[in-house]
């Protein structure tokens, strides 16, 4: 299947915030450290999937009540799918698509989440560099998201480089995007 990109749109942060008030009263009975926006919808001015991805981020002992909070209002709980701390969730619907994850606070991949995330809206030049190069893949009708992922690693190294993630952490993360 074809990896879509498109230009940023505002409504992006709008459906994140309206998806995170769902979340919040789903969760209301469970200690929930924050609801984050990630991923490129979480940037303005990046071209992205039209999904966005949003971490719920709790502390370890409350990952299962999270889940189970999410199950009873619709979500389908997917495991971690090989990413260890971190429970997907697929929506109980498609308005806004959305990949929504329980991530444990303070784990490599949330702190990878948010640093992508925040070097992005602090350097033009890096998102745009980004950018361009997601859309360039995307104009290839035969990627695969695997390959889109593992082509994207260079440029997200750069992006890496500029945050405060250590030097240890920055090659784990590239030897997990180039594993696929």
């Amino acid at each position: 299947m074809p990896v879509e990109v498109v230009p940023y749109t505002e409504e992006w942060p709008k459906r994140f915030s309206s998806v995170a008030s769902d979340l919040r009263l789903a969760l209301a009975t469970v200690p929930v450290a924050s609801i984050e926006h990630v991923g490129s919808t979480a940037v303005p001015g990046l071209a992205a999937k039209p999904v966005l991805d949003i971490d719920i981020i709790v502390e370890r002992q409350h990952v299962a009540d999270a889940v189970a909070a999410l199950a009873a209002v619709g979500y389908l709980h997917r495991g971690d799918l090989g990413v260890t701390d971190r429970e997907a969730l697929d929506a109980p619907d498609e308005h806004p698509a959305r990949d929504v994850y329980v991530c444990v606070r303070g784990t490599l991949h949330l702190r990878n989440h948010l640093a992508v995330r925040d070097v992005l809206r602090r350097r033009d030049d890096l998102r745009d560099r980004y950018g361009a190069v997601k859309t360039e893949l995307s104009g290839d009708p035969a990627i695969d998201i695997d390959t889109y992922i593992s082509r994207k690693s260079n440029v997200l190294q750069e992006v890496l480089a500029a945050s405060d993630l250590s030097t240890e952490e920055k090659a784990l993360i590239f030897d997990l995007n180039t594993q696929r």
